[in-house]
């Protein structure tokens, strides 16, 4: 579950990553998010396997609880089968953590889920979008794109986040963490 505002003023922000890494997991699968069931885009689909749900809420982000606790009600899903990706302020550009019953460390999306899931047990991918350079307040630094010299590289920090996805599914959270939390994109760009 991919988190993010609608709408195309949004499609482009930091805040929106976690829509980019379920939009570029689907096209790779060549599947479209088209059901608007539980106020989100959605779609069940097999990946290797597995029966996943991929799904982008609507509601905008603070209200993204309401989304995923309806679709968790109709699949009967448990809270750690859940995987909530989403941007994160205190991970620097090119970072990206897997976690599992955490609080909300100040998003409000996730603070959302947690208060409409009564749980915090489900797991996250935690994409690093690093602070702001110019003293834009937060709001207008997460709802903006990234900035130029950036783009590369939060391509990249994506790509990382649908492999994150697909480990957390093949092979379990434990592995998804041993395999992510480690890496560093900006030492790779720096040797590149």
């Amino acid at each position: 579950m991919g988190l993010g505002n609608p709408g195309p003023e949004y499609e482009n922000s930091k805040h929106n990553i976690g829509f980019r890494v379920i939009d570029l997991w689907c096209r790779d699968l060549g599947l479209s998010l088209k059901s608007l069931r539980f106020r989100a885009k959605h779609i069940r689909s097999a990946f290797r396997g597995n029966n996943i749900i991929f799904l982008c809420p609507l509601t905008f982000m603070n209200l993204s609880g309401e989304s995923v606790r309806a679709c968790a009600d109709y699949y009967a899903l448990e809270t750690n089968r859940i995987l909530i990706i989403h941007d994160d302020l205190d991970l620097p550009l090119g970072r990206i953590k897997v976690v599992r019953d955490r609080g909300p460390g100040g998003h409000k999306g996730v603070s959302s889920i947690i208060r409409h899931l009564g749980s915090a047990g489900f797991c996250r991918v935690k994409i690093g979008i690093g602070h702001p350079r110019y003293g834009e307040t937060v709001e207008n630094y997460v709802l903006a794109p990234f900035y130029a010299d950036e783009k590369g590289l939060a391509k990249k920090a994506i790509r990382l986040a649908v492999n994150a996805c697909e480990l957390f599914v093949l092979e379990g959270v434990e592995s998804a963490m041993n395999q992510i939390n480690c890496q560093n994109l900006v030492n790779k760009e720096e040797k590149n």
